[in-house]
């Protein structure tokens, strides 16, 4: 039996003036990238630390300074460079002594002013690296601080007196080796010993021979507080530069000493007149000494 097909339908017109919308648009596809591109950042990466490795490797090892004195430093050979490229000879006082042969308000004065929490930490005082960090970052540059007594050893021995992030990095390193190897005492009398005291004086022996012309082991507190008043610019505030910045620093050692019960009242009062009389009563300003250390 035969179907009969109804006509067929037709699509519709399309209504006149009616666009056809605009088949979508086929981006060609990027130019793959080479493989071995991907790996570039991670090589740079790798060979950055090891670099870092290899440097921080190399740094001196401080196990020979439990009993051997060093015979220079690296603060000594800088200084000495200076010298010779100024067309002057080089300078050195320096006469060691052991801690026992230095008065005890002289080593209270020095801890109290540089690193009042020396025997509380591990070579690094973190909350105060934190601090010298957030200034450092609102400043946009590395100013001195934070730095504990043996950080400051471990630079004077070994590293330059530059600012940079890398020297700052090598102190903590060879901060925590000085900790590591050596006793607290030992790291506070190889201190005392090659400290900057003025112009090609080293060693707190020598500072109390150069400026008051009396050994270490007697000193007196207003002597020992004008010592340590001297750092961290010992060649800029010597007792003769009239420095007000060491004279109002030697002033607020006494009086730390004083809170601190290393001294008495009335030691503290004595120490302030004999601390006018060794420099005098308020000097003038000497143009802002305050700011900058000379990099010892």
């Amino acid at each position: 039996m035969s179907t009969v097909e109804g006509p067929s339908e037709s699509p519709s017109p399309e209504p006149a003036g009616h666009i056809p919308p605009a088949p979508p648009e086929v981006r060609p596809e990027p130019p793959r990238r080479r493989r071995w591109t991907r790996w570039v950042p991670v090589a740079v990466l790798v060979l950055g630390l090891g670099i870092a490795a290899a440097t921080f490797a190399g740094l001196p090892d401080a196990s020979p300074l439990a009993k051997e004195n060093p015979k220079t430093t690296a603060l000594i050979e800088q200084r000495a460079t200076e010298a010779r490229e100024a067309g002057r000879k080089p300078r050195r006082r320096q006469q060691w002594v052991p801690l026992s042969a230095v008065s005890k308000p002289a080593v209270d004065a020095v801890l109290i002013s540089e690193d009042a929490s020396f025997y509380l930490h591990d070579g690094v005082d973190t909350v105060e690296l934190a601090r010298a960090v957030g200034r450092a970052v609102e400043k946009g540059e590395l100013g001195r601080g934070a730095s504990t007594l043996t950080q400051q050893l471990a630079k004077n021995l070994w590293l330059s007196s530059d600012r940079s992030l890398v020297r700052k990095l090598k102190e903590l390193v060879l901060a925590h080796r000085l900790e590591e190897a050596l006793t607290k005492q030992r790291i506070l009398s190889l201190y005392l010993n090659v400290v900057e005291w003025g112009n090609g004086v080293y060693g707190i022996e020598a500072g109390a021979r150069e400026h008051f012309g009396v050994s270490a082991s007697q000193l007196s507190v207003a002597q020992g507080a004008v010592l340590a008043a001297m750092l961290p610019s010992p060649r800029k505030r010597s007792p003769a530069s009239g420095s007000r910045a060491l004279w109002k620093h030697a002033h607020h050692v006494v009086d730390a000493l004083k809170t601190y019960k290393r001294i008495s009242a009335a030691q503290a009062e004595s120490a302030h007149a004999e601390v006018d009389q060794l420099l005098g009563r308020a000097p003038a300003d000497s143009g802002g000494d305050d700011a900058e250390d000379d990099g010892s």
